[in-house]
């Protein structure tokens, strides 16, 4: 009895549920010391999910973040110096593993949350979405910030660990350990899939 309230408990309503996936993208899937999984099995995954959020008809969000000269990017002054950003020509472009499967929204951001100066609570709301499951790079930046602004929204949320990764394991593992249980539910790819009706 105690497992089949459990198991009606994770069911995921296709209707009321989407994916969003964070800044899968060339220039940054492609950069070096992702820990603890590779780029190639962060879009694998986030790949599989997306491919059964279409195929129930959920929603799916594709984010990225993108600048149109450089002047609309954050520039704080920090502790940790950073060099001169480099763009390639094709650095905000989604991976083709995540292209693949449509329709699909895409958000444009600025800054590490996909929330602030978005549509994304907006099409979200209109849609009469009130759980997100959320995956990409980087755990520690990008999905945690978003995490944060969807928790402040009032969005149920799922975290899909084994869908995304960060600079060190210990980056990763301290968000996922210690953040993201107090935001909502950490559950694996495969465990967000059977979930999902």
């Amino acid at each position: 009895m105690e497992n089949l309230k459990k198991a009606e408990a994770e069911q995921l309503t296709a209707e009321r549920t989407a994916l969003v996936v964070i800044d899968l993208q060339k220039g940054i899937v492609n950069s070096p010391l992702q820990a603890p999984h590779t780029g190639e099995q962060v879009v694998q995954n986030a790949a599989k999910l997306a491919q059964a959020f279409t195929e129930k008809g959920a929603f799916v969000v594709l984010v990225k973040v993108s600048s149109v000269d450089g002047k609309d990017m954050l520039k704080p002054k920090t502790d940790m110096e950073r060099g001169a950003i480099q763009f390639s020509a094709d650095w905000d472009q989604f991976v083709p593993e995540m292209t693949a499967h449509t329709p699909y929204h895409t958000v444009a951001k600025r800054q590490w949350g996909a929330f602030f100066g978005t549509d994304l609570d907006l099409q979200l709301r209109r849609r009469g979405i009130d759980t997100i499951v959320l995956c990409g790079v980087s755990t520690s930046i990008g999905v945690d910030t978003t995490a944060r602004e969807a928790y402040q929204h009032g969005y149920q949320q799922i975290f899909v660990e084994d869908a995304m990764t960060a600079a060190t394991k210990e980056e990763h593992d301290y968000v996922c350990k210690t953040i993201f249980p107090r935001l909502g539910r950490i559950r694996s790819s495969e465990e967000v899939v059977t979930a999902l009706k």
